[in-house]
């Protein structure tokens, strides 16, 4: 019987051991939620534009994140892009001060 006993709660434990291993990989990985599948041609007004993140797959490619949420993408080697983002790590850069 104590036999019987040990062996359960080793597996309790071993099941507990190994749900909370997986659910603390899987919560601490982080995911892309969005990527750049098409390319705006437009030009933005930079004063909507709030925030950037640089993407690679599956194109380089900005994605410009306005003041409503909205997310647009670009392509990373135009001028005027390289222009905003400065733009906006400069306010970034005074809100801290």
């Amino acid at each position: 019987m104590k036999l019987h006993t040990a062996a359960i709660l080793l597996l309790f434990w071993l099941a507990i051991f190994t749900v909370h291993t997986v659910k603390g990989s899987v919560s601490s990985a982080p995911m892309q939620k969005f990527s750049c599948v098409t390319l705006s041609n437009k030009q933005r007004n930079v004063q909507n534009l709030v925030s950037y993140e640089k993407k690679q797959v599956p194109t380089d490619a900005i994605m410009f994140i306005t003041a409503g949420g909205i997310k647009i993408c670009v392509s990373a080697n135009q001028k005027w892009v390289e222009t905003a983002m400065k733009i906006i790590d400069g306010r970034r850069a005074a809100k801290r001060k």
